[in-house]
C-alpha cells in the first residue's frame, strides 16, 4: 500500500480508519478514529488541542459513540472531557489508570478484555496503565505507547522502537511486556509518536524483539 501522509490534519489510512493531527507544537499529538460498527475515538490529545479534535470530528461528520483511552498520560487523555461533553460516548479507561477528569469513565478494562473489535493488551513499562488495542480481523493495532515510530528517534520510517527511557517507568519491563503483541496478527501498527507502520507491522515487531543471540529473561532476574 502507499504510505499515507499522516502530517495532514486528517488522513484516511484504510478501512474507515482516520489519523487526526491535533497539534504540531511542542510535539505532534494525534488521535485515531475508527468508523466501524460503533464509531470509536482512541485517545484525545492534550487539553490545548481539544477544540481542534472536535473540529476534526465535525469535518469528518463522525459522532463517536465510544471513547477508549490507552493510558492516562496527559497527551492521551486530556481531551477526554471535551469529547464526553460534546458527544456523550461510552467510555473505556484502563483498570490501572488514575484519572482526574470531570466525567467518570463508564468502564474500566483489563488485559485481554474485548472492546468492540479490539482486544486490550496490557503492556506496562512505559507506565503501569499502558495498553495496546489489537483488532486482528481488521489487521490493525493501536500501539498506545508500547512502541513508537523509529523516525521519532532519527531512524528510518516504517519501523518501531521503544519509548525513550527518560519517559518510561521501567524500560526492561516495557520491552519484556511488548512481547505480548506477538500473540496477535496485524499488518498496520498505529503509533502516537513518530510515523506509524503501514506494512508488515507484526513481522517488524518480531524482528525487533527476536534479535540474534537473545537470551532468556529469567537469566537477568
Amino acid at each position: 500500500m502507499n504510505t499515507p501522509d499522516t502530517a495532514k490534519p486528517i488522513t484516511n489510512i484504510t478501512e474507515n480508519i482516520y489519523d487526526l493531527t491535533l497539534t504540531e507544537e511542542p510535539a505532534r499529538y494525534r488521535s485515531f478514529v475508527f468508523d466501524w460498527d460503533v464509531p470509536t475515538v482512541v485517545d484525545t490529545g492534550i487539553s490545548e488541542s481539544s477544540d481542534t479534535l472536535l473540529e476534526r470530528l465535525d469535518t469528518l461528520g463522525i459522532e463517536p459513540e465510544r471513547l477508549v483511552i490507552t493510558h492516562a498520560d496527559h497527551d492521551h487523555i486530556d481531551g477526554f472531557d471535551a469529547v464526553v461533553d460534546r458527544y456523550d460516548p461510552e467510555t473505556y479507561v484502563p483498570a490501572q489508570s488514575t484519572v482526574d477528569t470531570a466525567n467518570d469513565p463508564d468502564h474500566r478494562y483489563d488485559h485481554e478484555d474485548t472492546i468492540g473489535n479490539f482486544t486490550a493488551v496490557h503492556i506496562p513499562g512505559h507506565c503501569d496503565d499502558n495498553y495496546a488495542l489489537v483488532a486482528p480481523e481488521k489487521s490493525v493495532a493501536v500501539m498506545g505507547d508500547a512502541m513508537i515510530g523509529a523516525d521519532w528517534r532519527g531512524l528510518p520510517k516504517g519501523y518501531f522502537v521503544m519509548v525513550e527511557a527518560i519517559y518510561s517507568d521501567d524500560l526492561i519491563a516495557a520491552e519484556r511486556n511488548v512481547e505480548r503483541l506477538q500473540k496477535y496478527e496485524f499488518d498496520i501498527g498505529l503509533v502516537f509518536h513518530g510515523s506509524s507502520v503501514f506494512e508488515d507491522a507484526r513481522e517488524k515487531i518480531d524482528a525487533f524483539l527476536d534479535f540474534p543471540n537473545k537470551g532468556e529473561w529469567e537469566d537477568w532476574e
